[in-house]
């Protein structure tokens, strides 16, 4: 290069304000020419120069090929100084196409410097190169420079700002999704964590505390070192620094930052407060807490999102009354640990509340929420930490947890004291259902299943005892659902029929009446027993509609026994307890009457000793309505029962029949026997007719003679017959 190119000329310009600032913040330079001279008078120049408050360092660069190696590897360069000709005539102008289009770096600002501007037109340069100033080495003088570097660097530090703003939007963007999409309070802050640390491209090591229901704050999610306080309190965290911020943000109720970390404050509209805490390493610049601001609403709306699903998964999973898991909630429990493969010696069990609904009853339903919440304490504080706790339904409570934590000798236990619930002490019972999980192949939903085989089970036996679930009890219940399955297609196809015992007067041997007896026929020409189906149909509720058929297709025989000539044969139905209780039981008794044109008083209607003494209250007014109706009524097994004879004086019933196990001894000196004798003087005390079934021996008949009984039925007379084959047997008595 000539010697007559003056680099610069050191004049007035010397005495430029410097200020001392940190080298680790400084401006970037790259200065790309093949003369030393230049590299060193520019460096000495802007040593000490400050602009935008943050020093100079430059790189040096001898040819274009070696500032290109440099610019690769430094991406931070912020200004480029140049000349123009170098190995070669237009190097400069080339190293910039390299710089825009090879190496994509747009933002770095390309001051272009030549001693020959002959060879590169500053018109044509400018306009036909991405440069941002083009300078003669002549007129670089100390001031020109600083202030070209000065533009330069604002320029540069803009379109970064720009760029950051456009980079710090399409993270927020894309981030939004994801954010949204995250249903759990764990996850939601995982997410917000993450998620924040790249928009301020720090180090993800935050926490999350959450402040719910004016309780205390709980650290609910973190990573880096305070990982392991997550579920922890606040105020166990050992940084005071972090917990004083954070105290600070909920106390302002607003975003707070220092120079080491920043703390975003956000409320929920059902009150609950989350605090977002991240350390930072750097001093956030004015497009960083713009794009907070905007973060920030993206965060504010998840966290009322997550709280609304946390709220659904809570109504889902969660019982509300007790604040324990529900069903649901204990099937996840079991389905999680089924899957970690540590469910050996696990065991469900159900603990059902006796007699619940009738305490519900009695006591309103305010107190029976107050029963089942006791009852949860009492369970919750006896089982131990492993075990889970969950309401299944309205009264039954299911646990889960190892065998040797769950003894039901022990729960059974539990329900001794009684339960202060308002001004009431209430002893409730318990009746439990259990199944080890080793004995049962299948999830959650199955082990509940088998849980409730073993409470059913339990409950049939004997209330206030438990039951452990077997396989046997599984196929018996199999075994009951196909034959009730059977059972209503065989109603609906109208295969059960009726057969007919005879009653006979004692007095005369005649026949004063018949017994309706339903039987279930099958393919093979055999009979289902009727104590096979008909507790199925009382259970299922079947019993309604096929006790109706029984009645109707009854009293429609015996109107065929009148038209055929025997008007005297009564007809005797048997009516069930779920028959009893239904509350059009007797208006179908009524219309059945109508609709067959029977004398009322020929339909005999027996009811079970234990149904007779239900109480007064429920009994006695539906034996009256019945009785208005003119139907005969007997009770039937009579003296399995503890019939109290002053309520028995109040019923308004003909006949008592003697149960078949006080029958089968008479004509010996059983105490069976004297029963019976009882029982008829007791039913000739009450004004009432006495019938013994069971009846099987002549001895039989001699004896119940002896004692004044006045009807039998048996198989000494006749077994149960169907219709034709009755009509026959009952042809030599007419009359």
């Amino acid at each position: 290069m000539s010697q007559d190119d003056e680099l610069l000329h050191f004049v007035d310009e010397l005495d430029v304000q410097v200020e001392v600032a940190d080298r680790k913040n400084a401006w970037q330079v790259l200065i790309v020419d093949d003369d030393k001279e230049v590299h060193h008078v520019t460096t000495f120049a802007l040593r000490d120069a400050i602009i935008q408050n943050r020093p100079l360092n430059f790189l040096h660069a001898y040819s274009a090929g070696e500032a290109e190696q440099i610019l690769i590897k430094h991406q931070n360069i912020a200004v480029i100084l140049l000349d123009v000709v170098m190995e070669k005539e237009n190097a400069g102008l080339d190293l910039v196409k390299i710089i825009r289009d090879k190496l994509g770096q747009h933002d770095v600002r390309i001051v272009l410097r030549t001693g020959q501007p002959g060879y590169a037109p500053e018109l044509s340069a400018i306009r036909d190169y991405d440069i941002n100033d083009y300078k003669t080495k002549s007129e670089l003088t100390l001031t020109r420079l600083l202030t070209t570097m000065t533009t330069a660097l604002r320029s540069y530090e803009q379109l970064k700002t720009i760029a950051a703003g456009q980079r710090g939007l399409d993270r927020i963007v894309h981030a939004a999704p994801d954010l949204f999409a995250r249903r759990t309070m764990d996850s939601f802050t995982e997410g917000v964590i993450n998620q924040l640390s790249a928009l301020l491209e720090e180090t993800p090591e935050g926490l999350v505390c959450v402040q719910q229901h004016s309780e205390g704050e709980t650290i609910v999610n973190a990573t880096g070192p305070q990982s392991r306080w997550i579920g922890q309190p606040l105020d166990t965290l050992p940084q005071a620094d972090i917990r004083d911020l954070i105290a600070r943000c909920l106390h302002t109720q607003a975003h707070v930052h220092d120079q080491y970390a920043i703390a975003l404050y956000f409320c929920s509209r059902a009150g609950d407060r989350m605090v977002v805490y991240l350390p930072v390493h750097r001093q956030l610049a004015q497009i960083d807490l713009k794009l907070l601001e905007v973060f920030c609403t993206n965060i504010a709306v998840g966290f009322e999102s997550v709280e609304l699903f946390q709220q659904l998964h809570d109504f889902a999973f969660s019982d509300i009354l007790c604040k324990i898991p529900n069903r649901a909630g204990l099937l996840q429990i079991i389905d999680d640990h089924r899957q970690s493969g540590h469910c050996e010696g696990y065991l469900i069990a159900l603990v059902d509340i006796d007699h619940f609904s009738e305490i519900n009853d009695a006591l309103g339903h305010e107190n029976g929420d107050r029963l089942l919440k006791a009852i949860s304490h009492r369970l919750r504080s006896a089982l131990g930490a492993n075990c889970k706790l969950a309401r299944i339904n309205a009264d039954t409570f299911g646990i889960y947890g190892p065998e040797s934590d769950i003894r039901p000798d022990a729960l059974l236990t539990l329900f001794s004291p009684p339960f202060e619930v308002s001004n009431y002490d209430l002893r409730v019972g318990g009746t439990i259902g259990l199944v080890r999980l080793d004995v049962i192949d299948g999830n959650g939903l199955v082990a509940l299943k088998c849980a409730s085989i073993a409470l059913n089970r339990a409950k049939n036996d004997q209330r206030g005892q438990y039951c452990y679930y077997t396989t046997e009890m599984e196929q018996d219940t199999r075994q009951r659902l196909t034959l009730l399955h059977d059972l209503r297609a065989a109603i609906d196809a109208r295969k059960l029929k009726l057969f007919y015992q005879p009653q006979i007067s004692l007095h005369d041997g005649r026949p004063v009446g018949a017994e309706a007896l339903i039987r279930w026929p099958v393919d093979t020409g055999a009979f289902i027993p009727p104590d096979q189906f008909i507790g199925l149909a009382e259970y299922s509720g079947m019993i309604i509609e096929l006790g109706d058929w029984v009645m109707r297709v009854a009293c429609e025989q015996a109107q065929q026994w009148t038209e055929l000539g025997f008007p005297w044969m009564r007809i005797a139905v048997n009516v069930s307890v779920v028959q009893f209780r239904n509350p059009d039981f007797v208006a179908s008794v009524d219309r059945v009457l109508k609709e067959t044109r029977i004398e009322p008083a020929r339909l005999e209607l027996e009811i079970t000793e234990s149904v007779a003494m239900q109480g007064a209250a429920n009994v006695e007014p539906i034996l009256q309505q019945l009785k208005a109706l003119g139907v005969t009524l007997a009770i039937d097994d009579f003296g399995t029962g503890f019939s109290s004879l002053s309520y028995l004086q109040r019923l308004p019933v003909d006949r008592l029949k003697i149960d078949r196990a006080f029958v089968r001894d008479m004509g010996t000196q059983s105490e069976r026997s004297s029963i019976a004798d009882m029982i008829v003087r007791l039913g000739h005390e009450l004004g009432l007719t006495v019938i013994a079934e069971g009846v099987e021996s002549p001895q039989h008949v001699n004896a119940l003679k002896q004692i004044g009984c006045e009807e039998a039925q048996g198989f000494y007379y006749s077994r149960p017959l169907p219709a034709n084959d009755f009509l026959a047997w009952l042809a030599p008595f007419k009359m």
